[in-house]
């Protein structure tokens, strides 16, 4: 073979992954999946989509090499096919926020307007809890929280936190993470904490981006 023909079919094997990245129903079944592995069902009911649907875009990416399968009895469960893939969502992530200017609007617009202090980054997160300095809440649905969560977390939905705050007189510094950098329930729980005068940030990464990371998590 040659140089030439090596590369084209490299190629199109790579071409093979972007085209399986080119569907926001697919990007949002990945996200899901960042959160632990689930069955078809669960996924179609996390994304809003028929069983039907999902079960298509998820053998797209099953074919691409992204996500991996088993059946468990009459359910198929999927997952991701490692923490690279969480790399990859991040690269494309980065790519847009710097060179698209539609996402760079839709950020601004819709998320910088509720947190405009700087994100706690994983490593300071980590020295923080590790020093005792911090409360860190886990915001997302509880099944997604005991799939797997930052160890020492406490799972306080975002529909949940105002019940919370009633039994809680916060000492300390409340950092707040959920799905990912744009997951808007780390940045609805941040302003609801600040807006009772508590001092709140949110986590920059989401849980995915932690783990993958090999830091701390429980399960």
């Amino acid at each position: 073979m040659s140089t030439q023909n090596l590369k084209q079919q490299l190629f199109e094997q790579f071409a093979r992954v972007g085209k399986a990245l080119s569907s926001p129903v697919r990007l949002d079944l990945l996200e899901c999946l960042g959160q632990g592995q689930r069955s078809v069902e669960a996924l179609a009911e996390k994304c809003g989509i028929p069983v039907s649907n999902a079960s298509h875009h998820l053998q797209q990416l099953r074919q691409a090499g992204l996500v991996s399968a088993y059946k468990d009895g009459l359910y198929v469960y999927y997952r991701l096919a490692g923490d690279e893939v969480i790399g990859l969502l991040n690269a494309l992530r980065s790519v847009a926020e710097q060179n698209n200017a539609e996402v760079d609007r839709l950020i601004n617009t819709y998320l910088t307007v509720k947190d405009t202090l700087e994100p706690v980054l994983a490593e300071e997160l980590l020295d923080r809890v590790r020093k005792g300095l911090v409360t860190v809440l886990d915001v997302r649905p509880p099944d997604e929280y005991a799939a797997g969560h930052i160890a020492g977390a406490v799972n306080v939905p975002l529909a949940e936190l105002e019940k919370y705050l009633r039994k809680l007189k916060p000492k300390k510094e409340i950092v707040a993470y959920c799905r990912g950098p744009h997951c808007v329930l780390s940045y609805d729980a941040v302003e609801k904490l600040r807006g009772r005068g508590i001092k709140a940030r949110r986590l920059k990464q989401g849980f995915p981006e932690w783990k993958a990371a090999g830091l701390p998590v429980e399960a």
